[in-house]
């Protein structure tokens, strides 16, 4: 069994965590120490058992508070090789020992849990989504995603718990107050999913066996949870798939621990 629970997915800053009962990981934690380990231990887990921290990419919504976990906890942090040389000391001092490294496309094992790195486009420097695997089970953790790639999707299949990202409204961008560049930015190919291109990969991905989906990574300027739940639930409705019946969907709260998931 795999359990999941967002404690905060959002534009503001992201950490995931997941455990198959044995083996306790963080992705990302880019809140600070004090948030997170106050959000582990409102679902009742012992920040002291964390056996790593997970980095998807440099950027400081998911980075924020690895490196005070890593030294108050003695914790290891894995990164690509890559992202390690962009974080350069964004982290502060991170005692040799526990800097690791994975190579992304290449599964390796962290105790009991299996974890798989997977390349996302993205405007960082080595953008990765994460598969964690205990025994039969699989959870995907897929965000800052500009678009849908065939590595991207066929990582995903096979699931039984997906957080993908939902970021923006796609018109909500385009009126807000964001300067040109950012707006090109957020709406590029390294940029991050709207809520209808989510919809829409979550419709691909109900068609193939995938069933249980959280959105995540909302904007805190151009997204709203409704709006988000609402959205993706039209594309489903267009192609005959009806939320709670064939497939359940929840939205992460940007500012908020989750929902506690086990499969």
């Amino acid at each position: 069994m795999l359990k999941f629970c967002s404690l905060y997915s959002g534009s503001s800053g992201n950490s995931q965590f997941v455990s198959d009962g044995q083996t306790s990981i963080l992705v990302d934690a880019g809140m600070s120490g004090k948030k997170i380990i106050e959000a582990m231990k409102s679902i009742g887990e012992d920040p002291k058992c964390l056996s790593g921290i997970f980095v998807t990419h440099e950027h400081l919504d998911h980075i924020k508070g690895v490196g005070i976990l890593s030294r108050l906890l003695d914790v290891p942090v894995y990164a690509s090789e890559k992202t390690w040389v962009e974080l350069g000391d964004k982290l502060g001092e991170i005692s040799t020992k526990n800097k690791k490294t994975f190579h992304v496309g290449e599964q390796f094992f962290l105790e009991d849990l299996r974890v798989n790195a997977f390349s996302t486009p993205h405007d960082a420097v080595d953008p990765v989504g994460f598969n964690v695997f205990s025994y039969n089970k699989k959870i995907t953790i897929a965000t800052d995603i500009g678009y849908v790639t065939k590595n991207l999707y066929d990582h995903i299949l096979g699931s039984d718990f997906v957080l993908l990202e939902a970021n923006h409204d796609i018109e909500m961008v385009r009126v807000g107050p964001y300067p040109w560049h950012l707006k090109q930015r957020i709406l590029g190919e390294k940029g991050h999913l709207s809520n209808e291109m989510a919809g829409k990969l979550v419709a691909r991905l109900v068609e193939n066996g995938v069933s249980k989906f959280s959105l995540g990574h909302l904007s805190k300027d151009n997204n709203f949870p409704e709006l988000v739940f609402e959205t993706v639930k039209a594309v489903l409705l267009e192609k005959n798939i009806k939320i709670g019946q064939d497939v359940a969907i929840d939205v992460a709260i940007r500012d908020r621990v989750g929902e506690i998931v086990q499969v």
